[in-house]
């Protein structure tokens, strides 16, 4: 009995052993990018990889990244609102609210800064916050790596993803950011709209979504589009449904908050924030960067009539002296429900962005 024990220690241990050290062989992640999208620019020091990704899905809802071990990343980035929350503000875990809406994680592979005031340039930049801010995550990251550190599992496959004993919050990031990168939406109305508009091929799917396209959606895209009509398209166009860059779109005559201003310290900057992508609007409400609006019914209604004056406000709003573009409540109907065609059920309902079991 003794000599038996002695034998299964020493075979339990060159197991155990022999698992900490799995092989590293990275099969490489190729993203399935829509045709009339541009190319996703990937940084070359975090290739996109399967095992990668896989990671970074398992860390996107691992509670284990906060304080108390009872809030992930998709605790305020839910796939039922297009990964934003539900909520004005998003409650941390020490029941203490932030002051800004939580941002729809949409195509974020093309996105050129992050969070609403741009303070991170890149989405592995973006990750590092919430886990050390006080009023999210509220952790530090050595404890959040060491209870990783803890599970033989994450051992194994952050070796798996990177080649390479240890974790470390930068690992933690860019497992994540390739998994968000892989968060691609691209199938809705408004692309088959856009692909027909831009003279481009139309396969057989997509020619069954555009013979669906109402009189009325087509109505509404054409009032989003024109400079007498709603006048959305110099933010809000091509593929992504954005232009990148930071905009002041009349919310106050006087700020509380002062967005890209707090972080450049520019006084011209004041009262801008990320203009965002207009994919799947439908579902992320509510909306702004303080979230004010309950319902698209809101957001048209401010365009029209409540464009406040302010010395940075963004000189595209053409019709700003008199309150907006003023649309009437038919026009405004056809708008929203051009809105509506940006809806992707495919993209919030894809299994491979949904919590692993």
């Amino acid at each position: 009995m003794k000599y038996a024990l002695i034998a299964f220690v020493i075979v339990a241990t060159f197991f155990s052993c022999k698992k900490d050290n799995v092989g590293y062989e990275p099969t490489p992640y190729e993203l399935d990018i829509p045709s009339h999208f541009p190319d996703m620019i990937i940084p070359i020091d975090n290739p996109m990889t399967f095992e990668g990704v896989a990671l970074g899905r398992k860390l996107f809802y691992e509670k284990q990244l906060s304080g108390d071990n009872t809030q992930a990343c998709a605790a305020c980035h839910s796939p039922q609102t297009a990964f934003s929350d539900g909520n004005q503000f998003s409650t941390g875990i020490d029941g203490l609210e932030g002051n800004r809406n939580s941002m729809a994680l949409i195509n974020l592979g093309w996105q050129n800064f992050f969070f609403w005031d741009g303070r991170a340039a890149t989405l592995e930049e973006q990750i590092l916050e919430p886990v050390i801010d006080p009023i999210e995550m509220h952790e530090t990251w050595p404890n959040a790596v060491s209870k990783l550190y803890g599970s033989q599992e994450y051992r194994d496959m952050f070796y798996q993803a990177f080649g390479e004993t240890g974790i470390d919050s930068v690992k933690v990031s860019k497992a994540i950011a390739q998994f968000l990168r892989t968060m691609i939406s691209g199938n809705s109305k408004y692309d088959v709209i856009y692909k027909a508009e831009n003279n481009l091929p139309l396969s057989a799917s997509d020619q069954a979504m555009y013979a669906t396209v109402s009189p009325e959606e087509s109505a509404g895209y054409d009032l989003f589009k024109s400079l007498n009509g709603a006048d959305c398209f110099h933010c809000h166009n091509g593929p992504l449904m954005q232009v990148q860059k930071f905009s002041n779109n009349g919310l106050d005559p006087v700020f509380s908050d002062n967005g890209r201003g707090d972080v450049t310290g520019n006084p011209s900057d004041n009262g801008k924030f990320k203009v965002p992508t207009l994919r799947n609007i439908a579902y992320s409400a509510p909306y702004m960067h303080d979230g004010r609006f309950a319902t698209l019914d809101e957001v048209i209604n401010h365009y029209s009539f409540g464009i406040n004056i302010s010395p940075t406000l963004d000189p595209l709003i053409e019709y700003a002296a008199q309150g907006g573009v003023q649309l009437g409540p038919f026009e405004a109907d056809l708008v929203k429900k051009f809105l509506l065609t940006l809806s992707d059920e495919s993209f919030i309902n894809n299994p491979d962005f949904q919590e692993p079991q």
